[in-house]
């Protein structure tokens, strides 16, 4: 090899190790458990049962919560905002025999407390004197549930842009717009759990809701064109902040995601299995033939009821067999997923579905409600497959980036196993695009960089990206996807661990694949973001020369090239 091609292959790996360098980028994800955080409130704001409340019954109050730090919104050194991308799930709901109002908002602040804000019509962002005023530096957006001449408000149930002042920049009736371009109405204090969006980027904001559990509608409620460089500051405080006046609701969020670096990061939050706040619509009948009809329902329903009485037993008696939804499954976002989907999917695991072997058990390919996945089927008598199993779960579980895999659920199998099901990579390992295909198949240079920068984003999301450090410790060319686009994602996280930004990771034990561990990891075993990066580092090179790291008869890679200087 030419000191030109290695000179080549240096320039390249400083390039793509300064991806990792730490940035001022942040991420938190709050999944139904606000009990546990540090968030800042104020007023009537409580944290109780997981969730987040802003009001309660009381007449003329203010709830405001916040993130209990600063964070950083504009980029060092510069006017220019921050990107940003927001999403939680709320449920508003009105009282009996109370009329409701008035609403709540998503909002920049640049300090903490409630002193000067007003209630009612205010949503305790501003008061009647400082509305408007360039110095108040906030942005909001607004779900209002009750129409204020006095700011423009289109009607009584909308959402609206605010910047300085409750007159809304942007406004539209609550909803959300389906595929065909039909709009479709929503009403924000029916109860019901709303999954918002909120996208900031290129001085562009975009808002976008739809009932939690349904996907993200492709056109945004409100997009608008939207210069906020002289309202945030370097550093602002993020949260909500609700209000009632005369009016009394109860405003709750049950889950928040954000991020200024990760624009799928709502995709992260759970969706399923949320406390439901809807109340039940009574029946206005009182009729005597209504009586009478329900009467005559009643008695053929039961006997019915007499009829498949078996049937039902013995359903019940298949349904005991398996387990509750558990606690700890409503911190992640993967959901239990029946075995029978699974073993349908995968056509009963036959051989010839599978793609992928461990050392713990197979991968297969299959086909779940339309979409084609990767189950991972773990022996049962496998202390290891248990321990990385939770490793996955509590890991990948909560973790959503671009180029991270996409875990979809999981199961325990009727016979003790324990199943991942992934999203599916249709392009397979990234070691068998270098080192087992044709030259037609095989990657060309500008694909290689390209997937060589995909990893160092998952890399650099998994040690700076989010609310905790994320050690992957195995990062290798076989555990690197692509999918069908040739993206490159990160998988197989049974070996990552998770612990506080600052501090050192716990574990001594020494684990990893030879030819891509630190020489430090080897004699301390203590993983580090530095001992992933030495293993990136490796893949790097192995892309770069197509040479596995370690071959029978030759030195390993890494020694080749230290040799080679």
């Amino acid at each position: 090899m030419s000191p030109k091609t290695i000179l080549l292959f240096s320039t390249t790996i400083l390039q793509l190790c300064s991806l990792i360098i730490p940035t001022s980028s942040l991420e938190f994800i709050f999944n139904t458990n606000f009990t546990s955080t540090n968030l800042l409130t104020y007023g009537t704001a409580t944290t109780e049962s997981s969730i987040l409340s802003l009001a309660n019954d009381t007449t003329f109050t203010i709830g405001r919560a916040l993130y209990p730090s600063r964070i950083p919104t504009k980029e060092q050194n510069s006017s220019t905002p921050l990107p940003f991308s927001t999403s939680f799930i709320f449920s508003i709901v009105p009282y009996k025999n109370r009329l409701p109002g008035h609403g709540f908002a998503f909002v920049f602040f640049p300090s903490t407390g409630i002193h000067g804000a007003s209630s009612a019509q205010h949503l305790g962002l501003f008061n009647l004197t400082n509305d408007g005023s360039s110095s108040n530096h906030v942005l909001a957006v607004e779900f209002d549930t009750f129409m204020n001449q006095e700011f423009n408000d289109v009607n009584d149930n909308h959402v609206g842009v605010d910047v300085n002042s409750l007159t809304s920049v942007a406004q539209y009736e609550a909803g959300f717009w389906e595929d065909d371009e039909k709009f479709q109405g929503l009403k924000l204090n029916d109860g019901v759990n709303y999954q918002v969006w909120i996208d900031y980027k290129d001085s562009r904001i975009n808002v976008t809701m739809a009932k939690a559990g349904a996907s993200r509608p492709r056109k945004p409620l409100i997009s608008e064109l939207l210069n906020i460089s002289g309202v945030f500051l370097d550093e602002m405080y993020v949260g909500f902040c609700g209000a009632t006046g005369q009016l009394v609701q109860s405003h709750k969020i049950l889950s928040w995601s954000y991020s200024n670096s990760n624009f799928s990061i709502g995709d992260a939050l759970v969706t399923r299995h949320l406390p439901s706040f809807a109340t039940l619509k009574k029946s206005v009948s009182k009729s005597t033939g209504f009586i009478v009809g329900v009467s005559i329902c009643c008695v053929l329903v039961m006997g019915c009821g007499v009829s498949i009485y078996v049937v039902l037993n013995t359903r019940k008696r298949r349904n005991e067999k398996k387990e509750k939804v558990e606690d700890w499954e409503l911190q992640y976002w993967p959901h239990r997923i029946e075995y029978q989907k699974i073993y349908a999917a995968t056509k009963g695991f036959r051989k010839e579905n599978v793609i992928g072997f461990g050392g713990n058990g197979n991968v297969y390919k299959g086909i779940l409600e339309g979409t084609e996945v990767a189950v991972k089927r773990m022996s049962p008598q496998s202390e290891q497959g248990m321990r990385e199993f939770l490793a996955e779960v509590s890991s990948l579980g909560r973790l959503k980036h671009r180029n991270l895999v996409a875990i979809r659920g999981w199961c325990k199998a009727e016979k003790g196993g324990l199943i991942l099901v992934y999203e599916y990579m249709q392009n397979g390992s990234l070691d068998k695009r270098i080192f087992e295909c044709d030259e037609n198949s095989m990657l060309s240079w500008e694909e290689r960089i390209k997937v060589l920068k995909d990893v160092a984003s998952g890399i650099l999301y998994l040690h700076d990206g989010w609310e905790t450090k994320v050690l992957h410790r195995d990062i290798k060319a076989s555990n690197v996807l692509l999918d069908k686009n040739m993206n490159a994602r990160l998988g197989d996280f049974g070996l990552a661990r998770m612990h506080h930004h600052g501090q050192l990771a716990s574990t001594t034990r020494v684990v990893g694949t030879a030819g891509y561990m630190a020489p430090e990891l080897v004699h301390s075993g203590r993983a580090s973001t530095q001992t992933d990066v030495f293993s990136f580092g490796v893949l790097v090179l192995e892309v770069a020369c197509g040479r596995r790291p370690i071959e029978e008869g030759k030195p390993g890679l890494v020694d080749f090239f230290w040799r080679l200087n």
